[in-house]
């Protein structure tokens, strides 16, 4: 039997990139997918139901089951009408895949209200919505005495965790948050069966190619044949579709994947090689004469570099 036999997935931005591989992969391994793409362009704007239905139209001629969405996960509505199709269409819901994001950079002095809103709409709230129907869903089985083994699957990205990127205050700031959301989610949801996790892919997508300077010419290079594709989509694909397995037990972590590794990323924490203490109380004059020195002199971030971005 496939991993994934007799599951529903769903899966949001899967018309293009990162989201088509994971539905694709997830319908091989045997789960009814949910093909959830509003069609847009990289920064949001314009709507296109054609990539959703391209995606449905392969998985079915291999055989597995799918059907299209083409609801916009930014609006709370959106979001709860597509996990309402899934559970019409399917009947149940397993496999929650949040994937939609769009880029809209821009230095800060530059950077719109609209480029703000619209990135952390697509992004976090997207995450949130569609997250958060999928749960009010969960709870009721779980308040009828019926088994949840539930898997949530979000996406963060390097930026915003442990790679600082200027012109990204917007989607760095959506993609922190929702690393911290899966992992305080997941001590939550533990309890009803729920388990959530985060990965950070690096891969070849329309954003990333898009991307100035170094990781934009990474993504555009061409890979030799027989070479291992270390920013394809489908080296990521994998761990989603374990993670999304009934017989999996990670839940609470956020991992980055790209090509021929996967690492942990670790939270916020307290640097002890990098503190002050001081038995009175702190006054300016103490704390001026202290604190270049305990913090080794940084002048910019300890993670401020650069690497590939989801």
């Amino acid at each position: 039997m496939s991993t994934l036999e007799g599951r529903t997935a769903i899966v949001t931005g899967a018309g293009r990139g990162l989201g088509r591989a994971h539905a694709l992969l997830l319908a091989r391994e045997g789960a009814r997918v949910v093909v959830n793409d509003v069609g847009s362009s990289a920064d949001g704007s314009g709507t296109d139901g054609s990539p959703a239905q391209s995606v449905v139209d392969e998985i079915r001629t291999a055989g597995g089951a799918a059907v299209a969405n083409y609801d916009d996960i930014a609006t709370f509505d959106g979001a709860g009408r597509l996990v309402e199709q899934a559970l019409e269409d399917f009947g149940d819901l397993h496999v929650l895949v949040n994937n939609a994001g769009i880029l809209r950079d821009n230095f800060f002095h530059r950077m719109t209200e609209a480029d703000w809103d619209s990135v952390v709409a697509v992004h976090l709230k997207g995450h949130f919505g569609v997250l958060r129907h999928a749960v009010a869903h969960w709870h009721r089985e779980s308040k009828a005495g019926r088994q949840v083994a539930a898997s949530v699957i979000n996406t963060t990205s390097a930026s915003g965790t442990y790679v600082v990127l200027p012109g990204q205050t917007n989607y760095g700031a959506a993609k922190a948050a929702i690393a911290s959301m899966s992992v305080i989610a997941a001590t939550e949801l533990g309890r009803i069966g729920v388990r959530v996790n985060a990965i950070a892919p690096g891969a070849r997508t329309r954003m990333t190619e898009a991307t100035p300077g170094a990781i934009g010419e990474r993504m555009r290079a061409v890979v030799a044949d027989g070479a291992l594709d270390e920013y394809s989509p489908d080296n990521v694909s994998p761990l989603v579709a374990h993670l999304a397995a009934e017989s999996c037990t990670v839940t609470g972590r956020v991992l980055a994947v790209r090509g021929g590794e996967i690492r942990e990323v670790l939270p916020w924490s307290l640097a002890e090689d990098r503190s002050l203490t001081s038995d009175t109380n702190w006054d300016v004059a103490t704390v001026g004469a202290r604190l270049d020195e305990a913090l080794g002199g940084a002048a910019t971030p300890a993670s401020a570099t650069v690497g590939a971005t989801s």
